[in-house]
């Protein structure tokens, strides 16, 4: 899951193109994309474009609910669900109990419409409300259906009266950055991928090349999109170098030849058990990507 794409649920034209952009992931969205007096049409055309096109993309298809607090949850899942998504974003997740109250209902809507029992991932955003944030460290074993963990700032900003999420650098400020990194550590410790949140400003290419740089560097493994023209920037930023992989691969292949030792000496070298555990992570995600050692 290097990129994953927004698309509104209600404009065909948007998921006509969302569908063909290359995303790993395409999101069709219920929530805030969608006004609320066209949240019933958005399902349906999400429903019958997710059932009609699916075939025609290469990219994984989620929905983005709408939150457990707004009541529409449950109608969200009965007209998508039999569309057979790969997974469900859950917006605004207060702490693990979201996610395995979200699996249940999954496990329900699943048996009736004759899909596998843990056919369908989900994905929460996890700090978009301040209880939140305090309870991220909750995730770990919450369930097997958990793909991921990510963030967002906005909603954030809205629910503390944040005016802003970043500085007049265009840095984001302590708060945000502290939401930023317990993500990374939720996931960590979940063992799940850490995705990183979207970037607002698509048109400035250059700051958000500069941020997906500095996201993969710190440990996402991905990030969210809000335009087409984002998905060859993220994709090109979490796709591990030639070099990077033959590297990993020689790290990986040195422990192998050595029967696997506490450290190994490369190159005049020394690298211990972080440095292959680190190099096998980065192995997972070219194979992801398509690339082999």
């Amino acid at each position: 899951m290097r990129s994953l794409l927004f698309v509104p649920g209600d404009s065909e034209r948007k998921l006509e193109k969302g569908f063909g952009a290359g995303a790993d992931v395409v999101i069709v969205d219920l929530e805030d994309s969608v006004a609320p007096q066209n949240k019933a049409r958005a399902r349906e055309i999400a429903a019958r474009f997710i059932l009609e096109r699916r075939g025609q993309t290469n990219s994984a298809l989620y929905v983005r609910v709408n939150d457990l607090s707004t009541g529409m949850t449950d109608d969200d899942l009965a007209k998508l669900v039999p569309a057979r998504p790969d997974g469900i974003m859950l917006p605004k997740s207060n702490s693990g109990q979201d996610v395995q109250q979200l699996a249940a209902k999954l496990r329900v809507w699943e048996a009736e419409n004759g899909l596998p029992d843990g056919s369908i991932k989900i994905l929460p955003i996890i700090t978009e409300t301040p209880a939140g944030v305090l309870a991220a460290a909750t995730y770990a074993g919450t369930s097997a259906r958990l793909a991921g963990l990510t963030w967002g700032a906005e909603d954030l900003s809205a629910a503390i009266g944040a005016r802003s999420a970043r500085d007049e650098h265009g840095r984001y400020t302590d708060l945000f950055r502290h939401a930023r990194l317990t993500t990374i550590l939720a996931a960590g410790a979940a063992e799940v991928a850490a995705i990183d949140t979207v970037f607002p400003g698509f048109r400035d290419m250059v700051a958000f090349a500069a941020e997906c740089a500095d996201a993969e560097r710190d440990g996402f493994i991905g990030k969210m999109a809000i335009h087409p023209d984002q998905v060859p920037v993220i994709n090109t930023a979490f796709t591990p170098s030639a070099e990077a992989v033959r590297q990993s691969a020689a790290i990986v292949a040195a422990f192998e030849a050595a029967g696997n030792p506490g450290v190994v000496g490369i190159d005049g070298k020394m690298f211990d058990r972080p440095h292959l555990r680190l190099a096998e992570r980065l192995l997972a995600r070219a194979k992801a990507a398509g690339i082999s050692a």
